[in-house]
């Protein structure tokens, strides 16, 4: 399964620091923009797969279940715009 999410990155003195404005509480650090950006994609995964176990954890065990996979258009540019801009 493949998953699109926007990272936002700010430095910090020496670091960098990400969220993730889809996905509550996803954050990333680093050193790097690549250790950033890891650290981000961790913390979203484990979020998913823990949201994902728990909404699952009631459903009765005779029920169906599938997946639904849903396209979802690319947006290209800035996401945020910066003031005065």
């Amino acid at each position: 399964m493949h998953n699109e999410f926007t990272a936002v990155i700010e430095k910090d003195g020496p670091w960098s620091i990400s969220y993730c404005p889809e996905i509550p509480g996803a954050n990333g650090q680093g050193r790097t923009k690549a250790e950033c950006l890891e650290s981000l994609r961790e913390a979203v995964r484990l979020i998913l797969e823990d949201r994902r176990e728990q909404a699952l954890r009631g459903v009765p065990a005779d029920a169906t279940k599938d997946i639904i996979a849903i396209p979802v258009k690319k947006v290209s540019g800035t996401f945020f715009a910066k003031k005065g801009s």
